[in-house]
């Protein structure tokens, strides 16, 4: 087994005792991530949908630093404060993943870190 640290400048450094993700062989698994701008590590302006923007994005630059991508996503879980905005989601998950999409989870949630909507995080199988 191998197991290395994932880091990247580009995404929210970790705010806690955790890493930005771990990879263990060819299965990433990438830690919570909440819509931090990772330039400020402040909560990105702008409501719901420029928070869910922020944290795929910030899915996106984790993978990518893993040797991977959001097509390698095998497994997505997002935590919203409320679940009126599942729609939402959709509509911008739409935007950084194609057919087949992976697994998925949507849990109500009554709190996240620093107040946010929105938290995900993702498993994902790098060929």
């Amino acid at each position: 087994m191998t197991k290395t640290i994932i880091n990247t400048a580009d995404a929210p450094q970790a705010i806690g005792t955790y890493s930005q993700a771990v990879k263990v062989d060819n299965t990433v698994y990438i830690s919570g991530q909440i819509p931090l701008d990772p330039a400020s590590m402040e909560v990105v302006e702008g409501g719901i949908d420029a928070q869910i923007t922020r944290v795929f994005d910030n899915l996106k630059a984790v993978a990518a630093a893993s040797g991977g991508s959001l097509a390698d996503v095998v497994k997505l879980n997002i935590f919203l404060v409320d679940l009126g905005n599942f729609p939402t989601v959709n509509e911008i998950m739409a935007q950084y993943f194609d057919e087949p999409y992976p697994a998925r989870a949507a849990i109500g949630v009554s709190a996240l870190p620093k107040g946010v909507g929105v938290e995900m995080d993702a498993v994902l199988v790098i060929a």
